[in-house]
């Protein structure tokens, strides 16, 4: 191991040539020797170079990480798979704090066989630390795995007694009490002998894991042999057996082949986070879903991350919980080295593909949506918390340097179609929620330039603080003051508009900020705080300033300006979907014959504008009461009429 220090001529970077170009893991530390981030790389010197370049080249948050640290060593390996395996390694043993972040969904309960004990036993659990058990799942009810349970112990009656009813029944010879009832098969029954027991486990272990389906075709066979010889009282135990089978195989549908064994991820990230939807398939059947949220310092691509999910779910795995496929959104750089690695792991090939065609395109579609569910509502359970929200305040303060915390905060975006149907948006939150009843939209003359129509909108609204009280009405009248949730606002003596937020939020970086510290400075109210957050970097921009700030990947703060951005961005394109929307009914009424039910029933049944422009007149003529005639009419109305070209929806990129 080599370990380059600090050297106060170049700090610690290293000289030319000691950088070895082997495959390697390299780690990053602080002066006081704590581990801050650890990579791998199969030449060495090419990736550390990246770290050493200049440093208003590098992303703010590896320049932040570079310049924490005070030194960086590496370690030569024989191959890429050894860089990998001593990567998970240190990572797991260092947690670095750069490094991504997991915070694993604990709250899903697992169907667990203890194969340890002398009679394994079932039980619904959370704990992942039972010598020796067997898990299924996660389910995602409690009730969902005791719903499996109460079935399978039809078909494969295992023990369900406590230790203690076991150990007093194999003492006494008296079987357990769930054992009387019918509830436990357990040698404790005293129906079967500890060996025929262990055989029904297995069984019970076999199916779990594949869903097998020659133990249906067993039971059929038998309850038929059972009917032929008349034994009908066992053909009915076999028919009930069988109908435990099926149920419980109708639980978890079969989505692929049934020979099939693949885990699949589904992912869904922004700059700071990702989220994570493990499918695990067995027998073509999902039988568990596990989720996990992922905290991000350094930008990273989707390939580098799908690397650190999988090293993270395979790491510490079983043999037998490694499947012949592994299904990702996106291959990494390494995946050669994943997959010799997970070989090794398995003791049998492993695939990594991309899931681009068919059935299992369309299930990472379903994992992708459910991720991209969870990110949205771990965004939100952060910002919507009181003591998060509380901190959020406090840090926006530290950072920006108010005077006071900002209980009100505005903040304004603005989105164009190609420099026409430009539109603002004003969103409102008070002590860090959102005040949808005093959201406000602007319609904004039309132009390329967005920083202009930032600054018109900001002038008037400004221009309502400097009103009269008794003439400050609910809304300017020179806005389209549309609620959020569409109801009527009541106009009060002394309207919120009329009040000036503490803190003033623009979407977008310094071209923005500095357009809006103009309307402040010509509205003369230049005590108002204001800042930008750009969403390429999620850095945010000060008036006046070269550098913008940046705020910690773990900071509320953060995840309160995000919340913002993204708040008036929604408003913005709403609204101008729904004038959009307008624009056309108006153009459809010019149309004789076409009267407003026709205009909603066409609008609702190709779904957007662009599709009903796009439509043919035979298409057009498909919808009840519009004949070949009228249909034409439609068509070359809009035609001739619409000029609009595509139903994108335009935004500055920042």
């Amino acid at each position: 191991m080599v370990t380059v220090s600090s050297r106060p001529t170049v700090a610690y970077k290293p000289r030319p040539g000691e950088i070895p170009t082997n495959p390697g893991v390299y780690r990053f530390r602080d002066a006081a020797g704590r581990v801050l981030y650890v990579g791998k790389a199969k030449n060495l010197r090419a990736r550390l170079s990246n770290y050493f370049a200049p440093l208003h080249t590098l992303h703010e948050r590896t320049r932040r990480m570079v310049t924490s640290a005070a030194s960086v060593e590496w370690t030569v390996v024989a191959s890429d798979v050894d860089s990998l395996q001593l990567e998970y390694m240190w990572i797991k043993e260092f947690d670095p704090p750069f490094n991504v972040r997991y915070k694993d969904d604990k709250s899903y309960p697992f169907m667990a066989i203890t194969l340890a004990d002398e009679a394994p036993r079932v039980i619904v659990t959370r704990n992942r630390r039972i010598p020796g058990a067997k898990y299924f799942g996660p389910y995602p009810k409690v009730w969902a795995v005791h719903d499996t349970i109460d079935l399978m112990i039809k078909v494969f009656p295992i023990r369900t007694c406590s230790d203690a009813s076991y150990k007093k029944a194999m003492a006494t010879g008296r079987p357990c009490f769930p054992g009387q009832i019918g509830r436990c098969g357990g040698p404790c029954s005293m129906k079967v002998t500890i060996e025929e027991h262990r055989a029904i486990v297995e069984d019970f272990i076999s199916f779990m894991s594949g869903g097998d389906q020659r133990f249906a075709k067993e039971l059929n066979a038998r309850m038929r042999e059972a009917s032929a010889a008349m034994d009908y009282e066992a053909a009915a135990i076999y028919r009930d057996r069988l109908a435990s089978i099926e149920a419980v195989l109708s639980k978890s549908a079969l989505v692929l082949a049934s020979d099939t064994d693949a885990d699949l991820f589904g992912i869904a990230e922004d700059e700071l986070n990702a989220t994570v939807q493990q499918f695990v398939i067995r027998g073509g059947r999902v039988r568990g879903v596990r989720a996990t949220t992922i905290e991000k310092e350094l930008d990273i691509s989707g390939g580098e991350l799908v690397d650190q999910v999988l090293q993270r779910a395979y790491g510490d795995a079983a043999p037998v919980d490694i499947p012949r496929q592994v299904l990702v959104p996106s291959l990494p750089d390494d995946a050669a080295d994943l997959e010799e690695w997970l070989r090794e792991r398995r003791g049998k090939l492993v695939s990594i593909q991309v899931a681009r065609r068919g059935r299992k395109a369309e299930l990472l579609k379903t994992a992708t949506l459910n991720a991209q569910q969870a990110l949205m509502i771990h965004k939100t359970r952060r910002t919507s918390d009181y003591v998060a929200r509380t901190q959020a305040l406090t840090d926006l303060q530290e950072a920006l340097g108010l005077a006071e915390a900002p209980l009100r905060i505005e903040c304004y975006d603005v989105s164009h179609l190609s420099g026409t149907n430009v539109v603002a948006s004003m969103v409102v939150f008070e002590d860090g929620l959102p005040r949808k009843d005093q959201y406000r939209n602007f319609g904004v003359s039309e132009t390329t330039d967005d920083t202009d129509s930032l600054y018109q909108v900001l002038i008037r609204r400004l221009a309502y603080l400097d009103r009269p009280e008794e003439d400050s009405t609910g809304s300017p009248t020179d806005a389209e003051h549309e609620p959020a949730d569409g109801t009527v606002v009541n106009t009060r003596k002394r309207p919120r508009f009329a009040y000036p937020p503490q803190l003033l939020v623009v979407d977008g970086g310094k071209p923005q900020v500095e357009a809006a510290a103009r309307a402040l400075a010509d509205a003369g109210h230049e005590e108002i705080a204001l800042c930008g957050i750009a969403k390429r970097l999620e850095e945010v921009w000060m008036p006046g300033e070269d550098y913008p700030v940046i705020l910690p990947r773990t900071s509320e703060a953060l995840y309160l300006l995000q919340r913002l951005r993204d708040e008036a961005h929604r408003f913005a394109i709403t609204h101008q979907r729904r004038r959009r929307r307008r624009d056309i009914q108006s153009v459809l009424a010019e149309v004789p014959g076409l009267g407003e039910a026709r205009i909603r029933a066409l609008l609702r049944h190709f779904g957007s504008v662009a599709a009903l422009k796009r439509a043919t007149p035979e298409e057009i003529s498909e919808l009840p009461g519009i004949g070949p005639k009228l249909a034409a009419a439609i068509h070359a109305h809009l035609s001739n009429g619409y000029a609009q070209s595509d139903d994108r929806d335009g935004h500055d990129g920042h």
